[in-house]
């Protein structure tokens, strides 16, 4: 499996979404483990980087960043 290219101000949406409905989260740091924050409600978690890159949907193109 080819590794997601991931950067600090990226935006990624998920396959789930988080408890508060939303599917969008921004990427905070990039390490062997991920910080993101939830667009929606704004809770910061950090995730193990395989586990995140299994969940992603799509990384969003700079045009819908906004």
């Amino acid at each position: 499996m080819p590794i997601i290219p991931l950067r600090p101000n990226d935006r990624i949406q998920l396959k789930k979404p988080h408890p508060c409905g939303n599917h969008v989260f921004l990427v905070l740091r990039i390490g062997s483990d991920v910080r993101i924050v939830c667009e929606g409600c704004k809770r910061d978690m950090t995730v193990d980087r395989v586990k995140l890159e299994k969940s992603i949907k799509k990384v969003l193109p700079l045009d819908e960043q906004g």
